[in-house]
């Protein structure tokens, strides 16, 4: 399927006219704060404490999606805090990814051992617009055409990115974190290990529709 480069084009005008603004916007201490969704605030009320605003630092970068934000904030949260996220996501009997003792396989350990073992991450990631524009163009082509994998089918969908991470059928942004952290059948982990890795420091998000699995998530780390 043919996406037109007119649709690449306007994608890079509106970013154009935003480039002017900071994609590191402070999140002030305020009440607006409060009032806002926490994506984690149902595992523990722990992840309210204010020291975790500036992992909501892409909420006012308007070429995103409210989902696409929430997968930036929540990485940076669980990249922020590792060891609570452990203990309120996996260890949560009332979490939806909580798997008793007795069925837990090897992906499922070796997360919880990853995440109770980690350094947290001092820096959170920035979201950045030409990965944006390199996550966008994949995953609208990879969902136009039903294709999985990294591989660039169009000479202009170009890459802007270190590593990169693709999930399939997931549209929920908790689904789809939790999904490449767990890395299920992925024996390398190489999801798990570039969500988590401190070596990338800005990130560009991008859902859109799947002829195969419904949804496909393309994150573009630099």
């Amino acid at each position: 399927m043919y996406i037109s480069k007119s649709l690449i084009s306007l994608t890079l005008l509106i970013l154009v006219s935003i480039a002017g603004k900071s994609q590191s916007s402070t999140i002030n201490t305020s009440a607006a704060n409060k009032n806002k969704v926490h994506p984690l605030f149902s595992y523990s009320e722990k992840w309210n404490d204010e020291k975790y605003a500036e992992c909501n630092n892409a909420k006012n970068i308007a070429y995103l999606t409210k989902d696409e934000k929430e997968v930036i904030w929540i990485l940076n949260l669980i990249r922020s805090n590792p060891k609570l996220a452990a203990e309120s996501i996996l260890m949560n009997p009332s979490s939806a990814f909580y798997v008793q003792p007795s069925k837990r396989n090897h992906y499922f350990k070796s997360l919880l051992s990853t995440l109770n073992n980690m350094t947290p991450n001092t820096k959170p990631l920035f979201a950045d617009s030409s990965a944006y524009v390199s996550a966008l163009c994949h995953a609208l082509t990879s969902g136009k055409t039903g294709y999985v994998g990294h591989e660039r089918k169009r000479n202009d969908c170009k890459k802007d990115f270190y590593g990169e991470c693709c999930d399939y059928g997931n549209d929920d942004p908790m689904e789809i974190v939790m999904s490449l952290l767990l890395d299920y059948d992925v024996p390398s982990l190489g999801h798990r290990k570039i969500c988590l890795s401190s070596e990338y420091t800005h990130i560009g998000v991008s859902i859109q529709p799947h002829k195969t699995y419904d949804y496909n998530a393309v994150l573009d780390f630099k």
